[in-house]
């Protein structure tokens, strides 16, 4: 558990040692503000039991009020179903996979708390503070979206600045960091348009940190400004693989 942001009200805190075994490594991220707690991208059935427990520890778990998942992969919403059974959380996600995230085991007794977001995002107020839920769309889900958190200044962007087998956990060196990036983003985002759509509006916010569901996290603005300037030119998707659509022989 460390504290990306505290202050008296406010803390966003990452867990990002609770994947074990053959899993690929994932953060979840934790704001409380005023009394109320969101959990984002909270993963699996076995993160489950640990990440609930350690956010026992930082307040009562009934202060949980909003689940929020980035997109549909099972190291998001796979114990989408524990989440709802323990607390009275909403949980939100985007409208193309609330019937989808049913697949994994979602009790009856607790689907109207499972909340669609629009394509143009959204805004979920935790406590006093209005969090931004903005579209990410093919980022890499067709159906994406981050958060940002004006309070602390957080963008946490879900997939978009993931980075694998960092072994820290805040980047200092943006040129030698992104061999860890380069290999995730060519393979997983579909192409330049969509990362320079989203660029272009994530520039208009003020940022000190972008925090991704996997690997280290970018602080300051420096660091911020670099990622932004090289997320808009990595080639990625379609664009390295319009070669593969043959017939294999």
């Amino acid at each position: 558990m460390h504290f990306l942001f505290d202050s008296v009200d406010h803390k966003n805190i990452l867990f990002d040692e609770l994947s074990t075994g053959g899993m690929v490594q994932a953060n979840q991220h934790l704001i409380v503000s005023d009394g109320e707690m969101m959990v984002l991208d909270p993963g699996g059935h076995k993160v489950h039991t640990k990440l609930f427990a350690q956010m026992a520890s930082v307040a009562p778990i009934n202060q949980l009020r909003h689940i929020f998942f980035s997109h549909q992969d099972p190291d998001i919403v796979a114990a989408t179903n524990a989440w709802l059974m323990m607390t009275d959380a909403n949980a939100y996600i985007s409208r193309l996979w609330t019937r989808f995230v049913m697949h994994f085991g979602i009790d009856d007794l607790v689907t109207e708390r499972i909340h669609p977001i629009p394509d143009g995002g959204m805004k979920i107020v935790v406590g006093a503070t209005e969090m931004m839920i903005l579209p990410a769309h093919f980022l890499h889900s067709p159906g994406n979206f981050h958060v940002y958190d004006p309070r602390s200044k957080i963008l946490y962007s879900g997939d978009l600045g993931a980075s694998l087998d960092s072994g820290y956990r805040t980047v200092t060196d943006f040129a030698a960091h992104v061999p860890l990036m380069e290999g995730f983003h060519r393979r997983y985002m579909p192409d330049n348009k969509a990362t320079k759509l989203w660029a272009a509006m994530v520039r208009d916010l003020d940022i000190e940190i972008i925090a991704p569901q996997h690997g280290a996290m970018l602080e300051g603005k420096e660091m911020v400004n670099q990622f932004l300037d090289w997320v808009v030119d990595v080639p990625c998707g379609i664009d390295l693989m319009s070669d593969v659509y043959r017939l294999p022989s």
